[in-house]
Formats: structure tokens, C-alpha cells, sequence
């Protein structure tokens, strides 16, 4: 019932933009004129003015240049149609024809992406955007039309790491006995529970309160969460373990790939691609902007001389239960080991 209202509800809100279905206009690419265009609706749950939605609209725009009109993007922000499960819920049975979901959400659909919410995949930055620019990542993306889906690019989230009201995060031992807020993912519970603290899955929303009522003791997340979600207001004390880095990703019904012509889809693919190298210039710049503020104006501190190492044999053994658990897992971690 929850997905059919789901569904329901973006008709609701979209019939006239939409005229209920995924695409309007075009029913194909090779149909497709400027003055008849194929219009591909994409919904988020981002504002305006997060990184994410800003290379999207820069994708829509170059996707709209280069098929000269013929291709359009419309992009619902802000969860006009609901919220991210129910974008892939309405994507899935063919309401819109793109959304952006944080890529573990996706393992509903495909085991393999369970692996993207386990700890320590990568070593830093670089070698996570190694991996996920890689051709090998690419082809996989693109491998998952009979799921339903298709994913044209992922964009950087950052590094998450834990940060609390007091307390320094150096060692797997300082988080025993501390309740912390996890995103709501079976993974993520997990890692929590190898590293020995007290997991506390709620939404995004609900942490601030959370944090000053002492509901929680802290929480995991990268730096921007300090300033734009004010949980710097509280928490003092940001430890930079880095211990996962969790991609959103940008996917397509795969009913509305298989209508588009190949080199189209070459096109958009392009257009992605070059949004992503976009995004992470932008969220880098939003991350020093983060720390400066947080540090400046909140009297934040940032922990560098974290054991990584301990982290990582902490969470090691959870990485081999979910291969062994899921052969998708395994499967992905061999593709993301093998990239060189």
C-alpha cells in the first residue's frame, strides 16, 4: 500500500507536468524534434541549492544543447514528488524517469550496491575517485537495464566520519557505550556494532534535536552536516576517521534508456560524466568553506591523529560477511580491487 500511495501521490502533485508518465512529449529519441521534444522528468529530494541538484541542472542543460532541444530534463527539487524510496518507487514503475538516491538504496534492486555503505572501500579522496571513474564502473553502472534501472553517474558525498558533543574519536574504543546516529541501512548498523558502539538509526532530520536532548551522544557524517544541519552548535569535537564514503548516484528508468538512440545516450552519458568532474570541484570547496565556519564561528575541533588502521581491522570481518552473504558484494569488491 505505502508504494502505491507513493506513486499516487506524485501523480497528484505532477499530473500536469507530467500528464502521468515518465516522459512526455517524444515517445523515443529517434522521434524526438525540438518543437516535439522527448521530456525526461527528474525528481530529488535536494534544495536548490545543494552541490548535487546545481550538476544535475548543469547535466540537464548540456543534454538539452546537445541534442539541440530534442532532449529536455526537467528537474523536480526539494521532494516535490515525495521522498527519495519513493522516487525510486515511482521510477521504477515508470511515473518519473530519473531520480538521485544515495547508491546503497539501491541494493533493494540489485545486491551488488549493498557494497558502497561498507567501511574503509578506499584508501582517501583520490582513490575513491579513481575507482568510480573507472571504465570498469561505468560498464557495471550501465549492467543493470534487466533490474529496471540504469545508473549514468554517481556524485561525491565525502567522507564520513564521527563527530560528538566531547569526546575525541581516535581508537574503535572510544566509541563503546556512545549512542550514535546511523543512517537507516543495514550496513551501517552494523559497522557501528563492529566498532562497538550503540547504533541509533534515524532520519537525517531528527539528529539535531537528537544531539541537544542526549538521545544520541553523536553522529557520523561528513563536514558539511556541521554548518548546514547546525549540529556544530553541539557537537565540538569532529574526529576524522573517514570511515566510509557513500556516493549518490543518478539513475534512469531502464524502460527510458532502451528508448533512447545510442548516440543519444552517448550524449547524456557525456553530460553526466562532466557534471560529476563539476560536483566534486564544487564539493570541495563547500567542505573548506564547512570546516573554516565550523572552526571559525562553532569552535569546532578537527581530529586528524585517528587510527585508521584500527578502524579498519575493526570493520574487516563485516566486509567479509556481507561477500559471503551476498554474492553481488563480493563481486563488487573484486571489480573495485582490481581497478589499478
Amino acid at each position: 500500500m505505502k508504494k502505491f500511495a507513493a506513486i499516487a501521490a506524485a501523480f497528484g502533485l505532477s499530473a500536469l507536468a507530467l500528464s502521468g508518465c515518465a516522459s512526455s512529449g517524444a515517445a523515443t529519441s529517434a522521434q524526438a524534434t525540438a518543437e516535439n521534444p522527448m521530456v525526461l522528468t527528474l525528481a530529488h529530494g535536494l534544495s536548490e541549492s545543494h552541490t548535487v541538484h546545481i550538476a544535475m541542472m548543469e547535466f540537464a542543460q548540456k543534454v538539452e544543447e546537445r541534442t539541440n532541444g530534442r532532449i529536455q530534463v526537467k528537474i523536480f527539487p526539494n521532494g516535490q514528488l515525495g521522498s527519495e524510496t519513493e522516487n525510486m518507487e515511482q521510477l521504477m514503475a515508470g511515473v518519473i524517469a530519473m531520480t538521485k538516491v544515495s547508491a546503497p538504496g539501491l541494493a533493494t534492486y540489485n545486491e551488488a550496491y549493498h557494497t558502497f555503505g561498507l567501511p574503509y572501500l578506499f584508501d582517501d579522496t583520490e582513490d575513491f575517485y579513481h575507482k568510480m571513474d573507472s571504465q570498469q564502473m561505468r560498464d557495471f553502472f550501465l549492467s543493470t537495464a534487466d533490474d529496471g534501472f540504469v545508473t549514468l553517474t554517481y556524485y561525491t558525498s565525502g567522507a564520513r566520519s564521527f563527530y560528538t558533543k566531547d569526546r575525541a574519536i581516535r581508537t574503535p574504543e572510544d566509541l563503546h557505550g556512545l549512542k550514535i546516529r546511523v543512517q537507516d541501512m543495514q550496513s551501517q548498523t552494523d559497522m557501528l556494532e563492529a566498532l562497538g558502539g550503540i547504533p541509533v538509526a534515524m532520519s537525517y532530520g531528527d539528529v539535531y534535536t537528537s544531539l541537544q536532548t542526549g538521545i544520541i551522544d553523536g553522529t557520523e557524517n561528513n563536514e558539511t552536516a556541521l554548518t548546514t544541519g547546525k549540529h556544530g552548535e553541539i557537537c565540538k569535537v569532529f574526529s576524522k576517521d573517514e570511515h566510509a564514503m557513500i556516493p549518490d548516484v543518478m539513475v534512469m528508468s531502464a524502460q527510458i534508456w532502451n528508448n533512447i538512440s545510442p548516440e543519444d545516450q552517448q550524449i547524456i552519458l557525456e553530460a553526466a560524466y562532466e557534471s560529476t568532474d563539476s560536483h566534486k570541484i564544487a564539493w570541495d570547496a563547500a567542505i573548506q568553506e564547512a570546516v573554516q565556519e565550523a572552526q571559525d564561528t562553532m569552535g569546532v575541533t578537527f581530529v586528524e591523529d585517528v587510527d585508521k588502521e584500527a578502524f579498519r581491522e575493526a570493520t574487516a570481518g563485516l566486509v567479509d560477511e556481507y561477500c559471503a552473504r551476498y554474492p553481488g558484494v563480493q563481486q563488487m569488491v573484486d571489480l573495485i580491487n582490481s581497478v589499478e
